[in-house]
């Protein structure tokens, strides 16, 4: 089902903001980043619970948005994406050996073949309840990343947005003119970067809208995507600023423009790459996703199943913080 009307539900004026937060990203560093395991009362690890858990009502506390969506990936590393570039995401696979996730994320596992962190697996479903129980909308795909998710209900907010992420895909949806920005988790919560405009501008010498294609010159390692040998970040962004886009850029190296007189033979080399990687490295903005509501509740939705969860965990209080940023944001 479509969700255009919730989120147009939600605009109201330049005060109201719609956070998305890509999961998979926040636990994953508060996995890492509460280096004890901090077990529940039956030894399961709490700590990626806790850390994700605390990192939400931080960014609820200190950027007080109008609703939330916690964004999840159904599919990590999708077929159709592998099918365009094999590379994408090899290196993050479970060798032999490796303790392998239990099903999508959604479904409480991680990702099926990703070689998985002993101790997170059994976590993810902790937070999907807790959220669920305090009333904060989570939203997934099939056959899609949460990228893609939160590409597509960026697209289709009718105010102003704050991306909640450590991924730097995202800031391919920068936009100064819908006031959509990305607050940058590279170094922390504690350390947040608001990436806009003129921060990308700052940072990688290259304009809004321009991201995706910066990247799939460059290449990303970290997605085992190669890039174009030769051109590396300074030269990639040189060249978008002066042809504008990779498009433009293809179109000159194959008249042999004057000005790409030592690129041209390695943009045309890679002619094929590029064009498949730059519908890699792009998020989709038109998924059909299930209706949800992004407004935050002033008081957890059940709060007999939050607090069991509390109880049965071990984590009061991570859900106490919650509810204060919860009735916080309510009190104005």
């Amino acid at each position: 089902m479509d969700c255009r009307v919730a989120l147009d539900d939600l605009s109201g004026g330049p005060d109201v903001t719609l956070m998305l937060l890509d999961a998979a990203s926040l636990y994953f560093r508060a996995f890492y980043g509460v280096k004890r395991p901090m077990p529940a009362p039956d030894g399961t690890p709490t700590n990626a619970v806790r850390g994700f858990m605390d990192m939400t009502s931080t960014m609820l506390a200190r950027y007080r948005p109008s609703g939330l969506v916690v964004c999840m990936d159904e599919d990590w590393r999708p077929a159709w994406r592998v099918a365009l570039v094999p590379s994408y995401k090899t290196h993050r696979l479970g060798g032999p050996g490796a303790k392998q996730g239990a099903g999508p994320l959604m479904a409480g596992g991680l990702p099926p073949g990703q070689a998985e962190p002993p101790g997170l697996a059994e976590q993810v479903p902790v937070i999907l309840d807790v959220l669920d129980a305090l009333g904060i909308a989570t939203v997934g795909a099939p056959e899609h990343e949460a990228d893609d998710v939160i590409a597509t209900l960026a697209e289709r907010a009718a105010g102003p947005v704050d991306v909640v992420t450590g991924d730097r895909d995202l800031f391919q949806l920068v936009d100064d003119e819908r006031a959509v920005r990305v607050l940058y988790t590279g170094r922390g919560v504690a350390n947040i970067e608001a990436i806009d405009g003129p921060a990308l501008a700052e940072r990688y010498g290259i304009g809004p809208g321009q991201y995706a294609d910066f990247a799939t010159l460059r290449g990303d390692p970290s997605d085992g995507l190669p890039g174009v040998p030769g051109i590396g970040a300074k030269t990639a962004a040189g060249l978008l600023r002066r042809f504008g886009s990779l498009e433009a850029l293809l179109d000159a190296a194959a008249t042999r423009d004057a000005r790409l007189v030592k690129v041209a033979g390695k943009l045309d080399a890679a002619r094929d790459y590029l064009v498949r990687a730059l519908l890699v490295v792009r998020t989709v903005t038109d998924l059909e996703l299930e209706e949800l509501d992004p407004a935050l509740p002033e008081a957890p939705l059940h709060p007999d199943e939050l607090a069991e969860l509390g109880r049965r965990w071990g984590i009061n209080s991570s859900i106490e913080r919650a509810r204060a940023a919860l009735a916080a944001l309510a009190a104005g």
